[in-house]
């Protein structure tokens, strides 16, 4: 049986371990990007959740390779702020989808 992990900071970590999930905790975004990558390498994990604004600060290479892998499957958990830039993750889904880089303006 595969696990469920979530990469998430110190406020949202009590809740999730609370629903009995293993948690590893990251309070900046440097320090997500050192937990999240050995995770794309354990064979018994399953599903990686990882803060929004976390998923965000990867860097692109990364980014393709979590989008071309079959699992673990990574998903963002929502940002409690409006600080994170959408637009940017909306970008980068449409440019996989279509293979054209799209800008977003308002």
């Amino acid at each position: 049986m595969y696990k469920f992990v979530v990469v998430t900071d110190h406020d949202r970590a009590s809740g999730f371990r609370l629903a009995g999930v293993e948690v590893l905790e990251a309070g900046t975004m440097d320090e997500a990007r050192k937990v999240i990558p050995p995770l794309l390498y354990k064979d018994d994990i399953g599903i990686v959740a990882v803060n929004e604004e976390y998923m965000l600060s990867l860097d692109e290479k990364l980014m393709d390779r979590i989008e071309k892998m079959h699992r673990p499957l990574i998903i963002p958990i929502p940002s409690k702020s409006k600080e994170v830039d959408r637009r940017t993750y909306i970008e980068r889904l449409l440019r996989k989808a279509i293979g054209y880089n799209i800008v977003l303006k308002r």
